[in-house]
């Protein structure tokens, strides 16, 4: 999507009185308004027909727009910490071990994409783990002409005294993770606080806003999302979760009451 789109669907989730119930109403009469004015509805009715956003059909005067599950995930940057942090786990670790030819070079390059995307952590090149279920990626190789002796799914358990800290350790590299948290706490304390009285106060919290998301995505995009029992003790990313759901709050009241004057 082009950021226009994620910044609106960035915006919706401000205007919630909560982050899991985001509702936009009178999205012509404010600071929405004053941003999206050119082509606002033709963006709305594309969120729509992607599913994005969603509104009542019998009620035809009334303008209340409602993120969808999948618009939210989306605004959020594709998964839902919290659900994430707080999926159960079963003790046991899944492998995808492979051996891609040197000239299938661009087959191996999707495969550790896909995989990354997938939020697997690396131990070696070709060694790759995660404690969730493997039944996507199964169904990769039983619909295709994959072999043995190229790629291999495993469940494991260490065996040799390793911890489960130590195999998290290896397999993600959490203090850059950490890093990119931090410097997403540092934005977020430079929130433009005070009421928007303005189109230059307003800009600014625009401005501020963009640096906000990109930083925010910049972070979750790296880190796996590990359930709470595998998470580092020096983990940023809860910190930086809760801090955001408090600041965007505030940010929603801001936009509430913005006067397009100025």
């Amino acid at each position: 999507m082009r950021d226009k789109t994620d910044e609106f669907l960035n915006l919706l989730l401000w205007t919630a009185d909560q982050l899991m119930r985001p509702t936009f109403r009178n999205i012509t009469d404010s600071y929405e308004s004053w941003m999206y004015r050119n082509g606002l509805q033709r963006q709305v009715n594309r969120l729509q027909k992607r599913g994005l956003i969603e509104r009542d059909p019998k009620a035809a005067r009334d303008r209340l727009y409602r993120l969808t599950e999948e618009g939210r995930l989306h605004a959020l940057g594709g998964r839902d910490p919290e659900v994430q942090w707080s999926r159960p786990w079963d003790g046991r670790w899944r492998l995808a071990l492979f051996d891609v030819p040197l000239e299938k070079n661009a087959h191996r390059e999707r495969l550790r994409r896909y995989l990354e995307h997938r939020g697997f952590g690396t131990l070696q090149r070709s060694v790759w783990i995660t404690p969730d279920t493997v039944g996507a990626e199964r169904d990769i190789l039983a619909s295709g002409n994959v072999t043995v002796n190229s790629l291999v799914l495993m469940e494991a358990r260490p065996c040799a005294g390793e911890t489960d800290a130590q195999i998290v350790e290896g397999a993600w590299d959490f203090p850059v993770i950490n890093g990119h948290y931090a410097r997403h706490l540092k934005l977020l304390e430079e929130f433009p606080a005070g009421p928007l009285r303005g189109r230059a106060m307003a800009k600014r919290l625009q401005c501020w806003a963009a640096l906000e998301r990109e930083g925010w995505l910049a972070a979750v995009n790296l880190d796996p999302l590990l359930p709470k029992c595998l998470l580092p003790p020096n983990y940023l990313g809860r910190e930086a979760w809760q801090r955001r759901i408090e600041v965007l709050g505030l940010a929603g009241q801001q936009l509430q009451g913005f006067e397009a004057k100025g």
